[in-house]
């Protein structure tokens, strides 16, 4: 009678195994990282990854995470490349081919023309000492001592290995190059990351007509109809443009426990004076993070500009931009 098969203990065995490889890796890493990273930042030119199969993959993955954090960058097959495609490579560029074994015939094939093409070569391979390491100025080496696969046949820890070394590499460029979040969001416009990273206060501010504004004379019953008119939960009290106070729908319920004076309440009374406020050319998110990272949560934030007010922001508006 065979055994029964554990599929969660299969599973927990490889992560085991990947983890420790990845260890190993690590431990490997040498001055040659540090100075393709500066050779790329130095570059006129682009990134080239190039391979072919599993590790072939792995470089498409490489190549689109550094050109979405600002290092430009293609993936070139090496057997297109055997065929017209090193016409996309410059002197400029500098070219990371990938092999684990270092002996890919379809990747050595086209180094000697890299070469010859003059861009810089660097190797991301399981051997140091394999034939295409000697073609590269750095060597990034990505050997592991055992695959995670029960068979021992299909790559798994040395692919894991690759693709780490390549968010190592766009990690490291990403704080060289000082790339932050709204150079992200350039390449990033569409779906709930690009509108959570490029949409602005201004942009989702509620201004002009829309606008519940009273000035501090104001009579509570009068506040009470503008607030219920406007539709916001807040009403921002103003001495000319300038911001002096808001009300929010709190306010009104703390001042209700004083019945016998309620109706006789004007808005200094029970207005928050110097309340937290947003510049309109904050980010979205900043706003939001205004709101909830208090010990007090607030629902609603006046927009301000130099003492101005400018606007009103409410959190459901930017829950919808997050989405």
């Amino acid at each position: 009678m065979s055994t029964p098969i554990d599929p969660r203990s299969i599973a927990e065995s490889i992560f085991s195994i990947e983890i420790e490889e990845l260890s190993k890796v690590q431990a490997k890493l040498s001055d040659d990282f540090s100075r393709l990273c500066e050779a790329i930042v130095n570059s006129n030119g682009k990134v080239v990854i190039t391979g072919v199969g599993k590790s072939g993959l792995i470089g498409q993955k490489i190549a689109a995470t550094l050109a979405s954090t600002g290092t430009t960058a293609i993936f070139m097959h090496s057997t297109e490349g055997l065929h017209g495609d090193l016409g996309m490579i410059t002197g400029s560029d500098v070219v990371i081919a990938i092999s684990n074994s270092g002996r890919s015939d379809e990747v050595l094939a086209i180094m000697p023309s890299i070469k010859q093409i003059g861009a810089e070569i660097a190797v991301m391979t399981g051997d140091s000492h394999s034939p295409l390491a000697q073609f590269g100025t750095f060597i990034l080496d990505i050997g592991v001592d055992r695959e995670a696969c029960p068979i021992n046949l299909a790559p798994m820890s040395s692919t894991t290995a690759t693709l780490v070394m390549g968010d190592a590499l766009a990690a490291a460029l990403i704080k060289m190059k000082q790339f932050k979040p709204e150079n992200f969001a350039l390449f990033h416009p569409g779906g709930s990351l690009g509108r959570r990273l490029l949409t602005r206060v201004k942009d989702v501010m509620h201004s002009g007509e829309t606008l519940p504004i009273v000035d501090p004379q104001t009579a509570i019953d009068t506040l009470l109809m503008v607030m219920t008119a406007k539709r916001l939960g807040a009403v921002c009290v103003t001495e000319g443009e300038m911001l002096c106070g808001l009300i929010t729908e709190g306010d009104i319920r703390r001042a209700l426990s004083k019945k016998e004076r309620f109706f006789s309440l004007t808005a200094r009374d029970i207005m928050t004076a110097n309340p937290t406020v947003i510049s309109p050319e904050d980010m979205a998110v900043e706003a939001l993070a205004a709101m909830e990272n208090r010990e007090s949560q607030i629902s609603v934030l006046p927009v301000v500009e130099n003492g101005t007010l400018r606007g009103i922001v409410r959190i459901h508006d930017l829950l919808m931009v997050k989405g």
